[in-house]
């Protein structure tokens, strides 16, 4: 069991910068592929970005490539998503998961995790 709290969420406006926070409990944060989902009003949540448990599992949705980076310090158990060059349809609430799975295939898909954050807010205004 890991508890995932997320932070950093605002109000900002297009071309801004954001970073956003997940701080996760217990003493086994290095054994959990962690992974950034977001979820807009009527539409479903879908995948943002994940970084494995090894160094250079990185992967990212098409749609914030070249934008969004995703890291982890282990020492301080905490996930980060920095995201440049906002756009309002980046808008929607973030959430922070972690899985115990290792594949491009699970931990890319919402299926694939088991832990959840209560998620934070971005909203991006044009």
């Amino acid at each position: 069991q890991v508890q995932l709290v997320e932070s950093g969420g605002g109000l900002v406006q297009a071309g801004d910068s954001l970073r956003l926070s997940c701080a996760a409990s217990g003493r086994t944060f290095s054994s959990y592929a962690m992974g950034w989902f977001r979820q807009a009003p009527g539409k479903e949540r879908e995948f943002v970005a994940a970084i494995g448990r090894s160094v250079g599992n990185i992967y990212y949705a098409d749609s914030v490539k070249g934008r969004f980076t995703i890291s982890r310090d282990n020492a301080k158990n905490t996930v980060y998503l920095q995201m440049n060059s906002l756009r309002p349809e980046d808008t929607a609430v973030y959430y922070c998961s972690a899985t115990t799975l290792t594949t491009i295939a699970t931990i890319t898909r919402l299926g694939g995790y088991d832990y959840w954050g209560q998620g934070t807010q971005v909203t991006v205004s044009s």
